[in-house]
């Protein structure tokens, strides 16, 4: 299976032309930026191992992508989730319904006495042998071998093209993509925070890397986001990317990440190079969700 080496595209979106690295082309069931973070996992042996352990929400992209990895191991996989609306456990949809297909043993935990990784660290894996425990959104120190295959990929494609001045962007939760991608990169990297606020994707940074010289650039969003909530601004840039591009984007961490950076000066006095995000899946119930509160007939 092909899991490195995506194409990158040439387009023009709101009048400018800028490059598009397809990493939602990877694989059909191993893509995007979740596909980079468990590179790892996927290349190294299992021996001893019987069982992943991860938690986050029962639509993210990371449940999907790890319940293919444990399926191409042959291990359990044990994902804690705070909640699951009981309009998803009626009707499956999207990441959930594809990790359960999978096999994936999903834990609703109902508490609110602890953080879902307070509850994991201080209850579960004391317990557990044979396992691997992945942080939420793949925030581990593996992921920097898989991101920093993505960065040789880029790097070449830039020589091959003879672009010396390119900025690379994409938008972060964790931010451990985009920091990584700055150690192995020349180019400037520049990312926004899709699941907390700037001083959050901060902390993150500084959670693998204490030098903040090496910390890529955050652009400003104009306006608080809560991370999972429907945005009208959202729904429509990514309906005219899909208009004017052909290619279909995430509706949770790229549509925000298009509007930061359509929004800066490096997005019209730069060549940019944007990492699609994958995490296409998650649009079949994220588009339900638009089209129900947006769309009336």
């Amino acid at each position: 299976m092909k899991y490195i080496n995506s194409p990158t595209d040439t387009v023009n979106f709101k009048n400018h032309q800028l490059f598009i690295k397809r990493d939602d082309l990877l694989n059909r069931d191993f893509s995007g930026n979740k596909a980079r973070k468990f590179y790892y996992f996927l290349k190294h042996d299992f021996k001893d191992i019987e069982k992943i352990i991860s938690f986050g929400s029962p639509q993210a992209n990371s449940l999907y992508s790890l319940s293919v990895l444990s399926k191409i191991k042959n291990v359990k996989l044990d994902y804690y989730v705070s909640h699951i609306a009981s309009y998803l456990k009626e009707n499956p949809q999207g990441n959930y319904k594809k990790a359960l297909e999978n096999g994936a043993n999903i834990i609703e935990l109902n508490q609110n006495e602890f953080s879902t990784q307070e509850y994991i660290e201080q209850n579960i894996l004391k317990n557990e042998k044979n396992h691997i425990f992945i942080e939420e959104g793949g925030r581990v120190k593996e992921a920097e071998f898989g991101i920093k295959v993505l960065a040789q990929e880029i790097k070449k494609w830039a020589k091959e093209k003879n672009k010396k001045d390119l900025k690379i962007f994409l938008p972060s939760g964790t931010g451990t993509t985009s920091l990584f991608l700055q150690k192995h990169l020349e180019f400037e990297v520049i990312t926004c925070a899709c699941v907390g606020d700037e001083e959050y994707l901060k902390k993150q940074f500084l959670h693998l890397n204490k030098n903040e010289s090496e910390h890529p650039i955050i652009l400003p969003r104009k306006k608080k986001y809560h991370f999972g909530k429907l945005y009208k601004e959202f729904y429509d840039i990514h309906l005219q990317l899909f208009n004017e591009t052909k290619i279909e984007f995430d509706l949770l961490y790229d549509s925000l990440g298009w509007l930061a950076l359509t929004d800066s000066d490096y997005f019209k006095n730069n060549e940019i190079l944007y990492i699609h995000q994958g995490g296409i899946l998650g649009n079949e119930s994220m588009i339900k969700r638009y089209e129900n509160k947006y769309i009336k007939f």
